[in-house]
């Protein structure tokens, strides 16, 4: 279904000329609709949070199989930078799970939650710099899809749209891997797994950074449907795909 399509279905008829209009200056049809599907939940959106693309899907995805072939049950789990909500919550309808989810930002929070309520699903919200995330509680897992795109980098217009500090990280796109690793090495349980979406070009920039904080720990490499570098996964035990 195209934008257009979208537009007519979902927004009402008295909106959809001006609906139309802003579709055409490059706004997100996402946001003007109001919400998206993901992972079969449907999540709200608005310039607070990030778009959930398809890719992280495929992150919700792969980890449920990782924790499942590395016999990790009803596990603990920590999101990082949450936005929507999207991820924790897909999570949580799909396993019997205890998840807190942070975000830097309150009004993202409060959206994360009020998608929480409309899916029927308990997670603990928190508006908290993970540079303050400092807790004695050990995690199952650490799942992140966090901000990424180097500030040089060439991108969709449309995303100006969206939140920069989602989208935009220092050290080439590095900056978050590095101080996730640094700030929850040690809130890991002794089977543990971490899953991270990652720029295209950052998995062995990344895998050394793994390394710097987890020397022992094994780190899995894997491709989205596009076939580009899109996933890593890190575990005390070996994976595979």
């Amino acid at each position: 279904m195209t934008d257009e399509e979208l537009i007519k279905k979902y927004v009402p008829k008295e909106n959809q000329t001006k609906a139309l209009e802003k579709l055409k200056s490059g706004y997100p049809v996402q946001y003007i609709i109001g919400n998206v599907e993901f992972y079969d939940s449907i999540i709200k959106v608005n310039e607070n949070v990030l778009i959930p693309r398809f890719e992280t899907e495929y992150l919700v995805d792969k980890t449920i199989k990782y924790l499942s072939y590395l016999n990790i049950n009803n596990p603990s789990i920590l999101e990082i930078g949450t936005g929507s909500g999207c991820i924790s919550i897909a999570l949580k309808k799909h396993l019997i799970c205890e998840i807190d989810a942070i975000d830097i930002s309150d009004k993202a929070i409060l959206l994360a939650r009020e998608n929480a309520t409309i899916n029927n699903v308990n997670i603990n919200f928190i508006t908290k710099d993970i540079t303050e995330f400092k807790i004695n509680k050990k995690y199952d897992l650490i799942i992140s899809n966090p901000p990424y795109v180097p500030f040089n980098s060439n991108v969709d217009k449309k995303i100006k749209y969206e939140p920069q500090n989602a989208i935009y990280a220092k050290d080439n796109g590095l900056y978050f891997y590095d101080l996730i690793l640094k700030e929850t090495k040690d809130n890991l349980n002794k089977n543990y797994l971490i899953a991270f979406e990652i720029g295209n070009k950052e998995g062995q920039d990344i895998t050394n950074i793994v390394k710097k904080y987890l020397p022992n720990a094994y780190v899995l490499l894997e491709k989205d449907y596009n076939n580009y570098d899109r996933y890593i996964f890190i575990s005390n035990n070996e994976l595979t795909k």
